[in-house]
């Protein structure tokens, strides 16, 4: 197990541009948590989380609290994606294991979009 990992990363030092990938990806988590942390305030607000297919009258809310799963996510995703580009790049080769990692950061940048426009809605400035 150990030497795997380390198998591993050796092969993303090796290959500069999917690190510089990973690298952003971790960038764009932490600052996505800080920006998370310093946006949310405590309130008595209940926000709304989910939709649901079943019509307006089932929306679902939450406390303040739930955007602290945004960064989170955020987090998760740096993580497995950066795994999971290691992986391909070992076993499938350069052009997916990039992919993986342009998806990740889409995914990140996504999230922050979400969560800027729910704390917008919930506690504009």
């Amino acid at each position: 197990m150990q030497h795997t990992i380390t198998t591993a990363f050796k092969e993303l030092i090796t290959n500069r541009y999917l690190t510089v990938l990973s690298s952003i990806l971790v960038l764009l988590a932490v600052a996505f948590v800080v920006y998370i942390i310093i946006a949310v305030r405590p309130s008595e607000l209940q926000l709304v989380t989910h939709y649901t297919a079943f019509g307006v009258t089932h929306l679902y809310r939450d406390q303040w609290f739930y955007l602290f799963t945004f960064g989170i996510f955020a987090l998760m995703v740096a993580f497995f994606h950066i795994a999971l580009a290691v992986k391909i790049y070992l076993t499938k080769g350069h052009p997916l294991a990039i992919m993986v990692a342009w998806l990740g950061i889409g995914i990140i940048v996504f999230a922050w979009i979400t969560a800027l426009s729910l704390i917008n809605v919930w506690s504009p400035v």
